[in-house]
């Protein structure tokens, strides 16, 4: 019996060491944004979300009058939808962080969306839940296409 007592409590004692380790690398808002955030791609810019609470990624510039001009990283889904219109297409995936035991973040799903002669926005797609998302975190403006990164 004392084998398995000190086998389960190093077995708590590293799953709770992961999950301190996980939650010190973030910025504590749930976006998985860290700190020191670098771009993820080259050329691209990192730009405060509109509350300041993380940082997104704008990849390219926006043309003067075009939806994409209009758009702040930290806009949710619905906000984006009424203002520019729907997407012509989606597609949701899940991230790497998907598999972190007790990860509580909004960000286990990526949803990314496709306007034609655009580009791609790139939105937090939920926790593992079910719940959170939607939140604005990448706008890649490739009139030409081929800006998923799936």
């Amino acid at each position: 019996m004392g084998k398995t007592t000190w086998a389960a409590l190093s077995v708590v004692a590293l799953l709770i060491g992961c999950a301190g380790q996980q939650q010190g690398t973030a910025t504590g808002d749930g976006t998985g944004a860290t700190a020191s955030a670098a771009p993820s791609t080259p050329g691209a810019r990192m730009v405060k979300s509109r509350d300041g609470r993380y940082e997104g990624e704008v990849i390219g510039t926006p043309a003067p009058g075009s939806r994409f001009a209009k758009l702040q990283i930290g806009m949710t889904m619905e906000e984006v939808s009424t203002l520019i219109g729907a997407p012509d297409n989606m597609i949701r995936h899940e991230t790497g962080k998907r598999w972190i035991p007790f990860y509580f973040g909004n960000d286990a799903q990526r949803l990314q969306v496709i306007y034609r002669n655009e580009g791609c926005l790139t939105y937090t797609g939920g926790n593992v839940f079910g719940g959170g998302g939607s939140e604005l975190i990448r706008i890649t403006v490739a009139p030409k296409g081929g800006c998923l990164d799936t």
